[in-house]
Order: C-alpha cells, then structure tokens, then sequence
C-alpha cells in the first residue's frame, strides 16, 4: 500500500513539480492550492504525513494545522516556509507541526524528511484504546488533548499530550531528557532541549491543584512523574 501525503501549496508550478516527483519515488498525492479546503481533503483523504505551506489563501498553514489536531494526534505534519522566524517555529511546534522545511528546498530533502518522519512517528490511536486516564485529580482525555479537573477543562497543545502521555506511560520511573527529545521532536538539539524546559514548567503549572503530582528533574539525566 502506497504512502499517501497531503500537500497543500499555492504555488502552481512549484506544486506539480512536487507532486510528479512524489508520485515517481512511489507516494500517492492529494493536492490542494486553496487553504480552506485542506481540511475537507484530509477527512476524505486520510493521508499518512501532512505537507502544509504556510502563506496559503483563504487559510493559512497554521490553521490548517489545528484543525487537522483536533482530527488526529499523530499524523506528521511537516510546513513549508519561505521565512523561518523564531516565533513562527515555536507557534508551529505548538500546535502540532513535526519539522520545517525553508523555501527554496530539494527533493531529496523533502524526501528524507519524509521518511524520518514516518519512521519515528506512532501510528494512530485504535478506537479501542483507553483514551482518559485519571492522574490524582485530574483526567487526561488523551484523544481530545484537553486536561480536566473538576468542572474545569485545559485544551492541551499537541506537544504537551504528547508529552504528559509520555511522562504517564513511564510514570515513577527515570525518562531520559535525550529520549523525550528524540521522541518528540526527533533530535536533541540545543533548541528543542530549551523547547521541552517550556513544556515541562507549562505541566507542572497544570498540575498545581494536585500536590500530590510532581514532574521531578533528575540533574543531568531527565525526569520523573510522580503520581500521588
């Protein structure tokens, strides 16, 4: 079974350049150049990696994005961008982006980031999986990304359930700092490693109502969660 990708670009010869070239090493390709219906073609779709510029009309990359989060975790997602501005990265990490490619780009990279992508990343959740958890006073609807506690309810980013699904999958145990970042991000540079200090500090602001939670750093080795 061919690997199918979505691809959205507004840029018409720029596109069907891509698209040949996918469709020659193999891959099946869904091409969409109007950002408002990127979203409609991925429910019919249902691609396996997600290729999104980001200056789109109608609808950008970004927003995009979220609504393909809300509709599934795991799907790679990688952007597409002419300009690679430090805050348009963190933006896109937050809502669920996977890597960045800077305009102008060769096959052979797109290509490999591909690939990597495909290999590291986790295939969807089963309907039959357990999608809540409870953690102490809290429950993590993991399918829907959000974090209740009471009758209050937090919309978690992509990067944050994923993070928190993995701290609670290995909770009381040692989590190595470079296995989180090779997880989730697919290497530990300098930058992610900076990226995953946020996150950590966001969680454990989370969990404030429960004291009896606590993410602990372990110097120079990772992390534990400890749960009541």
């Amino acid at each position: 079974m061919s690997t199918t990708v979505l691809y959205v670009e507004d840029e018409l010869f720029l596109g069907k350049i891509v698209k040949e070239s996918l469709e020659s090493r193999g891959y099946t390709v869904a091409m969409e150049s109007d950002g408002a219906n990127a979203t409609a073609l991925f429910q019919k779709v249902q691609p396996d990696i997600c290729v999104l510029d980001i200056m789109l009309p109608n609808k950008d990359g970004f927003a995009i994005a979220d609504e393909i989060r809300e509709l599934n975790a795991d799907v790679p997602i990688i952007f597409l961008t002419a300009k690679v501005q430090t805050e348009d990265v963190v933006k896109g990490f937050n809502i669920g982006g996977n890597d960045y490619i800077r305009k102008p780009f060769s096959m052979e990279e797109l290509i490999v980031r591909i690939q990597n992508l495909l290999r590291n990343t986790p295939k969807s959740s089963t309907p039959s999986e357990n999608s809540e958890v409870n953690i102490g006073k809290y429950q993590f609807q993991q399918n829907r990304q959000v974090l209740r506690w009471g009758d209050e309810e937090r919309k978690l980013s992509f990067r944050e359930s994923e993070l928190l699904k993995l701290l609670y999958q290995n909770r009381e145990k040692i989590i190595d700092r470079r296995d989180i970042l090779n997880l989730l991000w697919g290497n530990d540079s300098f930058f992610n490693s900076r990226t995953l200090d946020v996150y950590v500090t966001k969680l454990r602001s989370y969990f404030k109502e429960d004291p009896s939670l606590e993410i602990i750093t372990i110097k120079g080795v990772g992390y534990r969660f400890v749960v009541g």
